[in-house]
């Protein structure tokens, strides 16, 4: 299978944030609009499909793109990522030549060419303690895998929500939980600015964002898990009362 029609981009935008996506025309090219207040989008001509929304949350346009695509392979993006041809090759061959892996996660750099986080230096399997920091434009799945699984990005979390983060490691433990398989590749696929929601803050609503992932994943186990990632090096510095907040989920 040629790889512009094994992969679809499905990007989550806004209305007045449309013009700003930079399409990779090889591909097949998605956008999902979260346009709750009808917005006159701009048209992309007849190669791209628009899906419109009519409300709000990225987690919904995740799902959206999810049950629209029709390509073996869907990879997410946002209207500020720049997508790496070469990465996102790599990732389809990889892809193809391991058809028991259902979910990959690989890396971006910022607009600097940095990448933007400490990523693992070797190929590794997934696992509920290692995709934490997974950024939905690192994500690349088999399309086919988690619709027969029924694994959908929980609504109650990420940008949009409440719960504005970890939308995308929910989904990735809800795949693995559901016997689907995960690598982590060494590949760079993408380019986003530095900046980023999921950055860490100390405000209230961000602990207790984060505290609700760890309900979300871990169940009865949270408690201990949030000790355990406040305590593990680099030490989190939410302060005395965010961290006494954080474990026991306040």
């Amino acid at each position: 299978m040629n790889d512009n029609k094994s992969l679809t981009i499905g990007y989550s935008t806004l209305a007045d944030r449309v013009s700003n996506i930079k399409f990779i025309e090889e591909f097949t090219n998605l956008v999902v609009v979260q346009n709750s207040k009808s917005q006159e989008a701009p048209s992309l001509g007849s190669k791209i499909a628009i899906i419109q929304l009519s409300n709000i949350g990225v987690a919904k346009s995740r799902n959206a793109a999810i049950d629209s695509a029709q390509t073996k392979y869907l990879l997410f993006g946002d209207d500020d990522v720049t997508f790496k041809k070469e990465g996102i090759h790599k990732v389809i061959a990889y892809m193809d030549e391991n058809p028991q892996i259902s979910v990959i996660v690989a890396q971006a750099v910022d607009e600097s060419g940095m990448l933007r986080k400490h990523y693992p230096v070797k190929t590794h399997s997934l696992g509920l303690t290692n995709s934490a920091k997974a950024a939905t434009y690192e994500m690349v799945i088999r399309v086919s895998d988690v619709k027969t699984a029924g694994i959908r990005f929980d609504e109650n979390f990420g940008a949009g929500a409440v719960n504005y983060l970890g939308d995308e490691y929910i989904f990735i433990v809800d795949c693995l939980r559901s016997g689907l398989k995960g690598k982590f590749l060494p590949i760079v696929i993408a380019e986003h600015p530095a900046h980023s929601s999921g950055n860490m803050r100390r405000t209230k609503e961000d602990i207790s964002a984060r505290a609700k992932i760890f309900s979300r994943v871990f169940g009865i186990w949270a408690l201990p898990m949030r000790f355990a990632f406040l305590i593990k090096p680099p030490v989190k510095k939410f302060g005395f009362v965010n961290s006494i907040r954080f474990v026991i989920g306040k």
